[in-house]
């Protein structure tokens, strides 16, 4: 081992959650790439090696288990990737995407051993002579979502590099043991006087109308909707013209669908920030888990008219960038909440795009290249919505709790909310 350092807030929280709910998939990540190119395995395995040993985080271990007196990560020198080859170029489509969600399945709910690094592993499946998917799942408390396309990204310049016979050097990347240690040079209590008074008389959270899922019954489900291009592009105009965003939009549908099957008109539900913007230098390009979830409380009354409701959401998510790194239990002591109540039953995860879209982007060396991922929260319910030319958003519901049909019937005004604010820019 080279060296230790102490946790984040929320890597002390997603350690927790893997100790208490193990082989339940939470907080294990999975992004599948379908590769539609013919592949030099041995090329591709060397620059996820070289990736590895540029970011110490790929390199960690969690030891919560010595005589400390609070969890440390430990950077190893070495690590050795697990990898699974395997050729299913003998079987059929139908064999091949079954025979691929069952791995998918069976590896969500193998946990890492948070002691013994790295936290990732690597499969990969020849699916015929020129095509390959290949499975990279880790543990998130590693990586956050900005950290993914920077691993992708020079994983593939350097198998670039390597399969041309050359060497690649790139500049030496921030530490996040820096942001680590900025963290702890923070004094809370300007932050704290902040979410003291955003949270004054909030008590309980908002409830979810929910059955519990019977005994005999597992797992994590999850609904998605698609909304037209023509309704994106209206959406986004109409976020232009009145100086919002679209995740302004989406929080307030979400604050909407809340207060309406709620009951209740003061709803707060969690959000999650990127969190790169105010930390030490070098942040943006910075590998390894920087964002924070916090509360988002919003009032829904129907005599507040739609584009003033909206303004006054973007405003309130503007002045969170000061205080944006509160650690969550921070902010819960700054609470009216009983001990051990959370705060928010369940949060939003807005991105202007999704990884597939991102990572297109970056040219032609990419058109051969797909993207997906596959992720999990310890939430109870959780809104992905990402931006494009066809805003996309899907619910993940974990096995604590199953959603009634009245309240999947969301998805279809979450639909209509967008909808009516381009027809009725009157009351919400």
């Amino acid at each position: 081992m080279e060296y230790s350092y102490r946790l984040s807030p929320l890597q002390q929280g997603m350690l927790f959650n893997s100790l208490y709910a193990q082989q339940s998939g939470v907080d294990i990540e999975q992004i599948i790439f379908l590769i539609q190119e013919k592949l030099n395995i041995s090329a591709l395995q060397q620059a996820w090696n070289r990736v590895t040993k540029r970011h110490p985080v790929l390199r960690t271990s969690f030891d919560w288990q010595s005589n400390n007196r609070e969890p440390l990560q430990w950077v190893h020198r070495q690590v050795e990737i697990p990898w699974e080859l395997q050729d299913w170029c003998g079987l059929s489509d139908e064999e091949q995407s079954a025979k691929l969600e069952a791995y998918l399945q069976c590896d969500r709910t193998l946990d890492f051993d948070l002691n013994i690094p790295p936290l990732m592993r690597l499969a990969l499946f020849k699916v015929s002579e020129s095509s390959y998917q290949l499975v990279w799942t880790f543990h998130h408390a590693i990586l956050d979502g900005r950290s993914f396309t920077i691993v992708l990204e020079e994983v593939f310049k350097f198998y670039d590099a390597f399969c041309c016979g050359k060497d690649l050097y790139l500049p030496q990347p921030p530490s996040y043991q820096d942001h680590i240690q900025w963290l702890q040079q923070q004094d809370w209590s300007k932050s704290e006087d902040y979410w003291r008074k955003l949270l004054k008389g909030f008590s309980a959270p908002t409830p979810l109308l929910v059955d519990t899922i019977p005994s005999d019954k597992s797992g994590f489900g999850q609904q998605e909707i698609r909304l037209s291009k023509k309704i994106t592009q209206m959406l986004e105009s109409l976020a232009q013209e009145h100086q919002i965003t679209l995740n302004t939009i989406v929080q307030g549908a979400w604050a909407l669908l809340l207060s309406r099957y709620s009951g209740e008109t003061d709803v707060v539900f969690g959000a999650t920030r990127a969190c790169r913007h105010s930390s030490v230098a070098g942040s943006e390009s910075m590998v390894g888990l920087l964002i924070n979830t916090l509360p988002v409380r919003f009032c829904v009354s129907p005599d507040k008219s739609l584009i003033p409701w909206l303004k006054e959401l973007r405003s309130q998510w503007v002045e969170l960038r000061n205080y944006e790194h509160t650690p969550l239990y921070n902010i819960q002591s700054c609470s009216e909440m009983t001990v051990n109540t959370p705060l928010f039953n369940s949060i939003v995860v807005f991105e202007n795009q999704d990884l597939n879209t991102v990572l297109q982007s970056r040219g032609s060396r990419w058109k051969n290249l797909h993207f997906r991922l596959e992720e999990q929260t310890n939430f109870p319910l959780t809104l992905l919505a990402y931006g494009g030319q066809n805003l996309f958003s899907s619910s993940n519901m974990t096995s604590k709790v199953l959603m009634i049909p009245k309240f999947r019937e969301c998805w279809d005004i979450f639909k209509l909310y967008y909808q009516a604010s381009l027809l009725n820019l009157g009351k919400i």
